[in-house]
């Protein structure tokens, strides 16, 4: 079903659009929220969290959603970002982090591995959040140019630039760290 239709459904509180509405993004929604961060239990919460101001916005039938996936993705990039700066406030270590080191069958290659992700997750941590925001938009969930820049609510050529930086500034952070 297009998802023009689907909204319009939707905006009447219809349980079916709204259920296919779910099926169908919350796994875009969940994939680019545990991209950006790392724990599952707060990756559940943004995401459900997302349906859950979708539903209020279409009750509220004041409501200005015209690209759907737009919206539910810049929703999405809201709410990380508002978790990010509640993070940063109080930062937390989990010991659970540990946990790779259990049960695997080649522990040295693991090691390794998991090295090179930190590495590039440290990267990553190092840029801004519109530079994480249009990486992950554009290569997570290979959104496109024009549709990047809807959810994040830029020109084109503004995400092209940033997308140019946010790459460049990566580039530099992992040759500095090797």
């Amino acid at each position: 079903m297009k998802p023009e239709s689907l909204l319009a459904r939707a905006r009447s509180l219809d349980e079916q659009a709204l259920a296919e509405i779910h099926d169908q993004y919350y796994p875009i929604v969940y994939r680019y929220v545990r991209y950006r961060l790392e724990d599952d239990q707060v990756v559940e919460d943004i995401a459900a969290d997302v349906f859950l101001r979708l539903l209020d916005a279409l009750s509220r039938r004041t409501s200005d959603i015209r690209d759907l996936r737009a919206w539910l993705l810049g929703t999405t990039a809201n709410l990380i970002n508002d978790h990010l700066r509640r993070k940063y406030r109080r930062p937390v270590e989990n010991i659970e982090d540990f946990e790779f080191l259990s049960g695997l069958d080649n522990p040295e290659k693991s090691v390794e591995i998991n090295q090179q992700q930190q590495q590039v997750r440290g990267a990553l941590q190092q840029l801004t959040n519109d530079q994480q925001q249009v990486l992950s938009l554009r290569f997570l969930l290979e959104c496109s140019i024009e549709e990047t820049a809807r959810v994040m609510r830029k020109t084109e050529g503004a995400v092209k630039v940033l997308q140019f930086r946010a790459i460049a500034s990566l580039r530099k952070f992992l040759d500095d760290s090797k």
